[in-house]
């Protein structure tokens, strides 16, 4: 048997040397693969195209979301204090009114760009012009001066001319009908109702004439809180009607006794407005009849003649159809006026003092102080009339919108509206509907049926970016106003000529339907909305702007601010399939509970000591939670088209995050307790922090990129979802 030769001390420094070959090899082996590791992290950094956005604009949003941010806060406890704890209305220079959110700076910076327009110099620009004229409208109200000296003079003899009235002079006797005929089509004054053009609800794509109650100075008893408030308003406004009476040269007791019987009348009339609530439970909030049939109803008004006033050159007969949105009111103010035939020269002064109401835009400080007055005692406002005198360029600008709101959008656009914006905001609502087409399919509560409705309906709903589509077509704007005559040194006469120059306008879309729909804001507003009547969305051009967009900025700004109000009002066009009675081959029952859940959250919720009525609030509440969830699935899906990807430079922070930071800080600003109060009883929307804190609450994808313990206030275990 053989042995195993022995080892000597060269056969070790072999199996030594082979040691150190071999760990020298796995080193080699790890440091290649380090490096290759390494490569394709670098290749992975040059395909995303990652980029620190340097410019002004980034480091401007940065400075904002950081001067808002408190990092003392924790973000799973209370997200809207950790975004918005130090958010200060401190962005635009020069403010001199309250701002009290991040949409009043917005709006405030968006008007300032608009008084720089009107008040630089107009160069090579024709006096014939709809833009000239704008501007002589806008200067010729900045023009205190000359508007002060003139004083009551302008509308005294306009009331002359209408037939006077017994407070300052003596009043020609006449059928009030006569008088009313004048207001209205002169002076689209409405003492009694109003009258305008609509869309018929059996027809939206129809435009019939509409009826309504008048709007009135003085806010109902329902509108405060307690019924012990109101003699003190009713007090307020006595003092404010005797105030225009004195201010017309009356005669102190004269008028006392005429504004007491005025504010009679006018608290009988409001007393006949069916509450809201009340028309939409019986469905009477759209009747639809003929002015000849509503002449029977409601006989004191001649209600052929008067319309014809209002709106000629149309012609109308009895058999019109017209649409009454409260027909109760109409038949009790017919009575009243009936009780009141024996002092038809109170009638007279009440429908005055509804055109000077609707005239003091135009009138001198005096009368501009005393509505201020009013204003402050009505609603609790403390701005002095120094102020007030010191920011006429708001109210000029106010005034002019009014009046020659597509020429002042045709302006401003091409300031705050580059064509790359538009381009970029489209793409990103194309991106928002897909999502949303995708995310259908996760809604449980609609059947198969309903999802393809659902779609179907997305891609019908239009979208509508920045201004509408014609307001460019100078020419056409041009004609029509070409019969308008405005000076630049008569603010009065300016006026008076564009109210019924606007009359005019509006009567166009009833003689022929087919013209396009002008919107509900003004191009530099910071307001969307959803149209019913279109089925589109409405983006004004004002909001694209800083913080909420920049072409400049990472997609997660721009998604988590526009991106998730684009997916927001989207999800208002599919309200009617979250109303069980109309998705009765849906899940009913499942989408109950999620509706219970909804309104269940936000009722939990208590902001200074006040709750949420989560019923009223739950459209909105569902379009947040919702439009979130699209928002930030349609940034998502957008990353992974793009390979260029912008980020502030804000270290620690990642994309995901900043995406629900900037849907947070769209909602930053304050409130006073009296501010909430108000805010509470009359708007839709839960209250900015709530916005926040319920939305985001729902949100496994933020519980997710903030590692918020499960259960923790911002992370709790029941999320409520509809979309």
């Amino acid at each position: 048997m053989r042995t195993p030769p022995k080892a000597t001390c060269e056969d070790s420094g072999r199996v030594v040397k082979r040691d150190q070959r071999r760990k020298l090899l796995i080193l080699c082996a790890l440091l290649l693969i380090g490096a290759l590791l390494g490569l394709g992290l670098l290749a992975f950094t040059i395909t995303r195209g990652l980029e620190t956005c340097n410019t002004a604009e980034c480091h401007l949003l940065l400075e904002r979301l950081l001067a808002a941010h408190n990092d003392t806060i924790d973000p799973c406890e209370d997200f809207f204090s950790y975004a918005c704890g130090n958010w200060k209305a401190n962005h635009t220079q020069g403010i001199k009114v309250p701002l009290t959110n991040v949409f009043d700076v917005l709006l405030e910076e968006n008007q300032l760009i608009m008084k720089s327009l009107l008040e630089e110099p107009q160069l090579g620009v024709s006096s014939n012009t709809a833009k000239q004229k704008a501007v002589w409208f806008y200067h010729s109200c900045l023009d205190t001066r000359r508007i002060d000296a003139l004083g009551a003079q302008p509308l005294k003899k306009l009331i002359n001319e209408i037939g006077g009235w017994n407070i300052t002079g003596s009043w020609k006797e006449s059928d009030f009908n006569q008088t009313l005929q004048i207001l209205m089509g002169k002076y689209n004054t409405f003492p009694f109702f109003k009258a305008y053009v609509g869309p018929s609800s059996s027809d939206p794509s129809t435009n019939i004439i509409q009826i309504d109650h008048p709007e009135f100075e003085l806010p109902p008893d329902t509108h405060f809180k307690t019924s012990v408030d109101y003699p003190k308003v009713l007090r307020s406004y006595l003092v404010y009607l005797m105030k225009l009476g004195s201010l017309l040269g009356g005669h102190s007791q004269v008028t006392s006794i005429y504004s007491s019987l005025a504010l009679s009348f006018i608290t009988n009339l409001q007393k006949a407005i069916t509450p809201l609530k009340t028309r939409q439970e019986k469905r009477t909030l759209f009747y639809h009849t003929t002015i000849g049939e509503l002449q029977e109803e409601a006989p004191a008004i001649d209600w052929l003649s008067c319309l014809q006033a209002a709106f000629h050159p149309v012609q109308l007969n009895f058999s019109q159809p017209i649409a009454v949105h409260d027909m109760d009111y109409l038949k009790s103010m017919s009575r009243l006026i009936g009780e009141w035939q024996n002092r038809r020269d109170v009638l007279q002064i009440y429908m005055i003092l509804c055109l000077v109401g609707n005239l003091s835009p135009a009138l001198d400080r005096h009368f501009q102080e005393a509505r201020q007055e009013l204003s402050d005692k009505l609603y609790g406002r403390t701005i002095k009339s120094e102020m007030v005198r010191t920011e006429r360029w708001r109210k000029c600008l106010s005034e002019t919108s009014m009046f020659f709101g597509p020429i002042l959008g045709e302006m401003v656009i091409q300031e705050i509206f580059p064509q790359k914006t538009k381009e970029l905001a489209e793409q990103m609502f194309s991106e928002i509907r897909d999502a949303f087409h995708n995310h259908l399919d996760q809604v449980k509560w609609m059947d198969k049926q309903a999802h393809q409705e659902a779609k179907q309906k997305i891609y019908n709903l239009s979208v509508e970016i920045g201004y509408p589509e014609n307001l460019l077509q100078t020419s056409e704007v041009d004609q029509e106003y070409q019969e308008l005559e405005i000076y630049d040194d008569s603010f009065f006469h300016n006026v008076v000529a564009s109210l019924k120059s606007l009359r005019n306008r509006l009567l166009l879309s009833l003689v022929n339907p087919h013209l396009p729909d002008s919107w509900e804001v003004v191009p530099w507003s910071v307001h969307s909305y959803y149209s019913l009547r279109r089925h589109a969305v409405v983006f004004p051009a004002g909001m694209f702007r800083s913080p909420f967009f920049h072409t400049e900025f990472p997609s997660a700004v721009n998604f988590g601010a526009m991106g998730f109000f684009m997916a927001h009002e989207l999800l208002h066009s599919f309200y009617y399939y979250v109303l069980p009675k109309n998705c009765s081959a849906c899940d009913t029952k499942v989408l109950a509970e999620g509706i219970d859940c909804l309104v269940k959250q936000y009722e939990s919720y208590s902001l200074k000591g006040h709750s949420i009525n989560g019923s009223f609030t739950f459209p909105e509440n569902a379009a947040d939670t919702g439009g979130l969830a699209i928002a930030y699935q349609a940034y998502r899906n957008w990353m992974a088209k793009h390979k260029w990807v912008k980020e502030l430079p804000w270290p620690g922070l990642s994309h995901d995050q900043l995406f629900f930071i900037s849907f947070a800080h769209t909602m930053c600003g304050h409130q006073n307790l009296e501010e909430l109060q108000d805010f509470l009883r009359r708007d839709p929307h839960s209250p900015p922090p709530l916005r926040v804190l319920g939305s985001l609450s729902n949100s496994q994808d933020f519980s997710r990129h903030f590692k918020c313990p499960s259960k923790s206030p911002m992370n709790p275990a029941l999320k409520c979802r509809i979309w």
